[in-house]
């Protein structure tokens, strides 16, 4: 029976405290009815950014070679330039490694959040069936999907 008054209490203060808040706040505001809402204003119409065109993916993007010439890509290449994309988050438990080529990568680097789906913004190249591009620190990977073994690596592709 205690329990039930005190609850009863708390519930009733908590009623008072937040009418009074209420009541605060309309005095704060000017107080008493307030006004029916205004027509929004129109706006401008904005013709949007002018001066660049927006990338698209080039024609062919993601036309994969069949079959793999594994002596063309068996390579450490230097990339020509390099891309700021946003701070890169190894995988829990890894630490740093220079990664080349006919080494086995790891599951969790080829994982989803290292893919590099749009490899082409990168001037990578077209990934053969069934090898993606993945990210490891500034380094670009291009692995085998079943195996993990790394085909090609670009050293320095982002900063």
């Amino acid at each position: 029976m205690a329990n039930r008054v005190r609850i009863g209490l708390c519930v009733m203060a908590a009623l008072i405290w937040s009418g009074g808040a209420m009541a605060a706040d309309e005095a704060h505001h000017g107080g008493g009815a307030r006004p029916a809402a205004a027509a929004p204003h129109p706006g401008e119409s904005h013709p949007g950014p002018q001066g660049y065109q927006r990338v698209t993916e080039p024609h062919g993007w993601n036309t994969r070679p069949t079959t793999v010439d594994r002596t063309t890509y068996q390579h450490n290449f230097q990339a020509a330039r390099s891309f700021r994309i946003g701070p890169y988050h190894r995988p829990v438990g890894w630490t740093s490694h220079r990664w080349g080529y006919g080494e086995i990568l790891p599951r969790a680097y080829w994982a989803a959040p290292y893919l590099l789906a749009d490899y082409w913004l990168f001037a990578l190249e077209v990934p053969p069936a069934g090898y993606e591009w993945v990210r490891d620190g500034n380094d670009a990977l291009l692995v085998n999907t079943d195996t993990g073994e790394i085909l090609q690596v670009e050293y320095g592709v982002f900063s």
